[in-house]
């Protein structure tokens, strides 16, 4: 069982998921008064959702679980994830749905902001699991083959397996429920949304360095193993 760091590691992936689904329910677009298109494929203005800056995040959190502690406990802390984001989709669904107050004016905008359709839902969690098994799977191949060296292409390894497999499951889902009905819709929302997830780790790509190397030398459960990568 490990301990050290790994509880509040696994405790801040899981917040980060909960408060992205939430800040997800808001439209965001950049650039709007320019319009640049490469073929079907939509550049500007850029379309994304209100968690952009955060999901990511929980990527980060779950290749330095994977590299840390193992794919095991790894996979357990998705699956926390995943149970407790069923939770507060559930409880969300029946704070709706509670007879609301006579004074209480704000039913309507409750419903918009916490409410989503099962759709939605279906495609959050798949695109979620998914995405987070491969991820994590991916870097301990990967490590397995590179030991402690190379990092940065387990990191970055993982990440384009995992955000490909997420943003896609989560788009082939999702898309009629948010109003994407061709091809070349669905075709750019793929793209733009796995680029950015992918560059925006990138981009972080030196504190997650430092994070790793500095729970390597303070985690007291930490040490490089012979173990086959699936099974550590």
């Amino acid at each position: 069982m490990a301990r050290g760091y790994y509880t509040p590691i696994v405790a801040l992936f899981t917040a980060t998921l909960i408060i992205s689904n939430i800040c997800a329910t808001k439209g965001v677009q950049f650039f709007t008064d320019h319009s640049v298109q490469l073929g079907p494929l939509e550049i500007l203005p850029i379309s994304t959702d209100g968690a952009w800056f955060l999901f990511p995040l929980a990527y980060i959190l779950g290749d330095v679980l994977s590299e840390i502690y193992g794919f095991r406990s790894a996979r357990r802390a998705i699956y926390y994830g995943f149970g407790v984001l069923l939770l507060t989709v559930v409880c969300f669904k029946i704070a709706i749905e509670l007879p609301a107050a006579t004074f209480y004016e704000n039913q309507d905008a409750f419903r918009t902001v916490i409410g989503t359709t099962p759709q939605l839902v279906a495609a959050g969690l798949a695109g979620y699991f998914v995405g987070e098994m491969l991820n994590s799977a991916t870097l301990v191949l990967i490590k397995e083959r590179t030991k402690e060296k190379h990092l940065w292409a387990r990191l970055i390894g993982s990440t384009v397996v995992g955000e490909f497999g997420d943003t896609l499951i989560f788009c082939s889902i999702a898309a009629t429920a948010i109003g994407i009905d061709s091809w070349s819709q669905f075709v750019n929302y793929v793209i733009v949304g796995f680029l950015w997830k992918t560059l925006a780790e990138i981009i972080v790509l030196p504190i997650t360095y430092r994070v790793i190397g500095w729970l390597k030398k303070n985690e007291p459960t930490y040490a490089p193993t012979e173990v086959p990568a699936l099974q550590s």
